[in-house]
C-alpha cells in the first residue's frame, strides 16, 4: 500500500482543513478543552507520527496519537507479556450475552478474562438494571485482577441505532450533524462537539466505557440500505468536519469512541448484517469518497476504529475487510492510525459460514474481536491457536496491549472529568441544540 501513501497524505491534509480551520468551521472558542492536543493546519499536513518508546524513553507522559501516553502503552505491554494464553485470548474479545441478568456477563468477564462485553437492546430493562449490570462488570474485571476498567460498549449513535432508548437521552440521527455543518460550519462544529460530550458523559454515568460511534461512512443516499441517515453526509468534506468535532467531544467526555466502519460502508448496496456486500469502487474512488472522514478522525486523535465486513474488490477481493491484512495496512501504514482496531460484530451474516472468522481477523490485524457468535467457543479457539503457534503470541500481545492501554487512558480521563449531576439536562439541551442547528 505504500504506493498510495502520498495521495493519502493529501487526504489527511484536507481532513485537517475541514475539521479545524476556516471554510467548514474553525474551532469555536469557549468549548470544553479537548482531551488530547491535536494538530492545526500550521503545524502539520498529515497525522503526526507517534513517538516510540525508544525515541522518548525519558518522557513516558508523552501522548500517543490516539490517546494513551507512551508510559501507559509501555505499562500495558509489560503487563500482557506475563499473561497466560487464557488471559491473552480473553483480552482481545468483546463478548455478547443473552438476557438481562447482570450475573451472566460478569461471569464471562471474570472467568474468560474478557476485555469486556457489548450491550444491546435485548440486554437492558431500565436504568437501575443497567447500572447494576455495568457495576457487576466492573467488579468482575477487578476480581480478575485488573486495575483498569473493562470494555463496556454500546451502540448509541443517535436516531434508530440507540440501544439505550428510554434510558439515555435520545439524539437525532447523525445525518443531523452534517446538516448542521452545512447550515453554519462554526455553530455546527460546536453543537456536534457538545452532543458528543454530553452523550459520552451520560453513558459514563451509566457505567459505560466505550461508545460504538461516530459513524464515518459517507452515504450514497437511497441506494445505501444499511447506513442512510446514520451517515453525517453524502459529502466527504462535510462528513470529515462532523467526525472531527464528534471525536473531540467524546474525548472531552472521557469515553472511548469508535469510528466506523472502515474504510466506509456508505457505498455498499447490500446489508452486511445479512450478506457480504461487494464494493467495486476503485482505490481512487475509495480515497476520494470514503477516506476523508477517517483521516479527520485520525488527525483528531481517534482512539479506536471499527472495521467493516465488505468485499473490497480493488483492495482485497473475496475477503471481508475485517479479515484482510491489506485493509489494515491501508488504515495503519497509509493513514497512520496507531490505536485500537475492532471488528464489526462477528455474528453478522457477512462473515457467517467462515470456519474461523475470529482467527482470520486477529491474524489480519484486529485488536478486538466483537461479539462472536459463541464467546466461550471463540475464546477456546484463540487459546488453542496461541498455544499451538497457529497465531503468534507476539500478535496477540500487541493487540491486548493496545486494549489495556486505551482502558488505562479512559480510566485516567474519567477520574479527571467527573460526570456532572445535571448531565441528563445538559444532554437534552445538547440534543435540542443539534436539531435546531440543522433545521
Amino acid at each position: 500500500m505504500s504506493s498510495i501513501r502520498p495521495r493519502l497524505a493529501v487526504i489527511a491534509a484536507g481532513a485537517l482543513l475541514v475539521s479545524g480551520c476556516a471554510g467548514l468551521g474553525a474551532e469555536p472558542s469557549g468549548d470544553a478543552s479537548p482531551a488530547t492536543s491535536t494538530a492545526t493546519p500550521s503545524e502539520s499536513t498529515a497525522p503526526a507520527e507517534t513517538p516510540t518508546a525508544s525515541e522518548t524513553p525519558e518522557d513516558p507522559d508523552t501522548p500517543t496519537s490516539w490517546g494513551p501516553t507512551i508510559g501507559e502503552l509501555e505499562e500495558a505491554q509489560e503487563l500482557v507479556s506475563g499473561w497466560t494464553p487464557e488471559q491473552l485470548a480473553g483480552g482481545v474479545i468483546v463478548g455478547r450475552f443473552h438476557g438481562s441478568d447482570p450475573a451472566e456477563p460478569a461471569a464471562m468477564v471474570r472467568d474468560l478474562h474478557l476485555a469486556g462485553v457489548s450491550v444491546t437492546t435485548a440486554n437492558v430493562v431500565d436504568r437501575d438494571q443497567v447500572l447494576a449490570m455495568t457495576s457487576a462488570l466492573a467488579d468482575a474485571a477487578a476480581a480478575d485482577g485488573r486495575d483498569f476498567p473493562p470494555v463496556i460498549g454500546v451502540d448509541q449513535e443517535g436516531g434508530y441505532v440507540s440501544h439505550l432508548r428510554g434510558i439515555a437521552t435520545e439524539f437525532p440521527h447523525f445525518q443531523t450533524a452534517g446538516l448542521a455543518i452545512q447550515a453554519d460550519p462554526r455553530l455546527g462544529r460546536r453543537v456536534i462537539r457538545e452532543a458528543a460530550l454530553t452523550t459520552g458523559l451520560e453513558l459514563r454515568g451509566l457505567g459505560f466505557t466505550w461508545v460504538f460511534a461516530p459513524v464515518a461512512d459517507v452515504t450514497i443516499g437511497a441506494a445505501d440500505p444499511t447506513i442512510g441517515a446514520r451517515s453525517p453526509s453524502e459529502d466527504p468534506n462535510v462528513a470529515a468536519a462532523a467526525i472531527g468535532a464528534a471525536i473531540k467531544g467524546y474525548d472531552d467526555a472521557g469515553i472511548v469512541s469508535t469510528v466506523k466502519h472502515f474504510p466506509g460502508h456508505g457505498t455498499a448496496t447490500s446489508d452486511s448484517h445479512d450478506t457480504l456486500p461487494v464494493v467495486g469502487s476503485t482505490l481512487a474512488e475509495i480515497e476520494a469518497h470514503d477516506l476523508p472522514p477517517f483521516a479527520s478522525a485520525i488527525v483528531n486523535a481517534a482512539p479506536a476504529v471499527m472495521m467493516s465486513h465488505l468485499d473490497l474488490t480493488s483492495i482485497a477481493p473475496d475477503v471481508p475487510a475485517s479479515m484482510a491484512p491489506e485493509v489494515y495496512d491501508l488504515l495503519r501504514d497509509d493513514l497512520g492510525f496507531e490505536g485500537v482496531t475492532i471488528t464489526d460484530s462477528l455474528g453478522m451474516g457477512a462473515v457467517g459460514g467462515r470456519p474461523t472468522p475470529a482467527l482470520q481477523a486477529l491474524e489480519a490485524g484486529a485488536d478486538l474481536l466483537l461479539m462472536p457468535v459463541d464467546t466461550a467457543v471463540t475464546h477456546q479457539i484463540v487459546v488453542d491457536a496461541i498455544t499451538s503457534g497457529a497465531v503468534s503470541r507476539e500478535r496477540v500481545e500487541e493487540a491486548a496491549a493496545r486494549v489495556v492501554a486505551v482502558q488505562m487512558w479512559q480510566a485516567r480521563l474519567a477520574a479527571e472529568r467527573p460526570v456532572p449531576p445535571d448531565v441528563v439536562e445538559k444532554a437534552r439541551a445538547a440534543s435540542a441544540d443539534l436539531e435546531s442547528a440543522a433545521y
